[in-house]
C-alpha cells in the first residue's frame, strides 16, 4: 500500500498521453505513504518559507534526477529492497527531529541540505521502480517519463501546501508542544512498520521456497491475484460469453421461425390457384 502501481493504472499506461502520465504521476505522489511521511518530517521543524523552499528543492532536484535517468537507462532493482531504504529515510528524519544524534550519538546532525537530496536520490529511484513496471513503450519514451515527473512535481506541491497549512495551524496551539515529540515519535514507528512489510515482501520474491509453496506455484499464485486485481481479467470470459449469447439468440431464432415459414408454405400451397387459364386446384 505504501508504494505500489495498481492494476488500474498499468492498464491505462497502455495507451495513455502526456496528460494522463501527468496524472499518474501526481496521483502515485499523492498515495506514496513513504515520500508523505519524509516529506512531513522534513517540513515539521521548519517555520521560514525560504527553508521550506531550499529543502523541497533540494529533495525535488535529487529524486527527478534519478527518476529519469535510471527510467531512461533501464537501471532497476528490487523494488522491495529500494522501498525499504526509504523506510529508513522516515525512521532517519524522524530520529533526527527527537535529537536523537545529540542525545544518543553524542555528534552533531549531518548536513541536513545535503541529507535530503541524498534521499531525494533514494526516492527517485523508489520511483522509477514502480515507472518501469508500467508499459512504456520506446516511442515517446522520455515525454512519457518526463510527464510521469511533472504529475510527482505536481503533487508533491499539493500535499505540501495541505502539510504547511496543518503545520502552521497547529504550531499556534499549545498541543504542539506538548505532542510533537509523540509525533515523531509515532513517525519512527511507522517508518519501522513500513521498513517490515517490505523486507517482508523482499523475503518473499527472493527467497520462495522457503514459503509453504514451491517456486512455481509461489509464482503462479503471485500471478493469479495479479490476474484477478486487474481490470481486464474478466474481459475473454465475457467476450465468450457474449459471443456464445449471441449464437444462441441465432439459432433460437432460427429455429422457432423455421415451423412458421413451414406452415406458411404448407397454407400458401393448399390455397386453390390457377395456372394460366387452366382449371383451379391445389397441391
Amino acid at each position: 500500500m505504501a508504494h505500489g502501481m495498481s492494476a488500474e493504472d498499468q492498464a491505462r499506461a497502455l495507451n495513455a498521453g502526456f496528460m494522463e502520465y501527468i496524472e499518474l504521476g501526481a496521483v502515485h505522489m499523492v498515495t506514496g505513504y513513504d515520500h508523505l511521511l519524509f516529506l512531513f518530517g522534513v517540513m515539521f521543524f521548519l517555520t521560514r518559507f525560504n527553508d521550506i523552499v531550499r529543502f523541497i528543492t533540494a529533495f525535488t532536484v535529487g529524486h527527478s534526477i534519478t527518476l529519469v535517468f535510471a527510467t531512461l537507462y533501464g537501471i532497476r532493482a528490487n523494488y522491495y529492497l529500494v522501498d525499504a531504504v526509504i523506510a529508513l529515510t522516515v525512521c532517519y528524519k524522524a530520529f533526527d527531529n527527537l535529537g536523537g544524534f545529540k542525545r544518543y550519538l553524542q555528534m552533531k546532525s549531518p548536513n541536513l541540505m545535503w541529507m535530503v537530496f541524498a534521499f531525494g536520490l533514494i526516492h527517485g529511484f523508489g520511483l522509477s521502480t514502480r515507472l518501469q513496471q508500467l508499459p512504456l513503450a520506446e516511442d515517446g519514451l522520455v515525454l512519457r517519463i518526463l510527464a510521469f515527473n511533472l504529475g510527482v512535481e505536481a503533487g508533491q506541491i499539493a500535499a505540501l501546501a495541505v502539510m504547511l497549512f496543518l503545520l502552521s495551524s497547529w504550531r499556534r496551539t499549545e498541543s504542539f508542544k506538548h505532542f510533537s515529540r509523540a509525533t515523531n515519535w509515532l513517525l519512527m514507528m511507522l517508518g519501522v512498520l513500513l521498513l517490515l512489510m517490505q523486507l517482508h515482501g523482499y523475503l518473499h520474491s527472493a527467497h520462495p521456497d522457503e514459503f509453504p509453496l514451491n517456486k512455481d506455484d509461489h509464482s503462479h499464485t503471485h500471478e493469479d491475484m495479479d490476474a484477478a486485481r486487474s481490470p481486464l481479467k474478466d474481459y475473454q470470459r465475457r467476450f465468450d460469453m457474449d459471443m456464445g449469447d449471441m449464437e444462441m439468440e441465432k439459432q433460437d431464432s432460427q429455429g422457432s421461425n423455421q415451423p412458421i415459414i413451414e406452415e406458411a408454405e404448407e397454407q400458401a400451397d393448399a390455397q386453390p390457384h390457377r395456372h394460366g387459364s387452366g382449371e383451379a386446384h391445389v397441391h
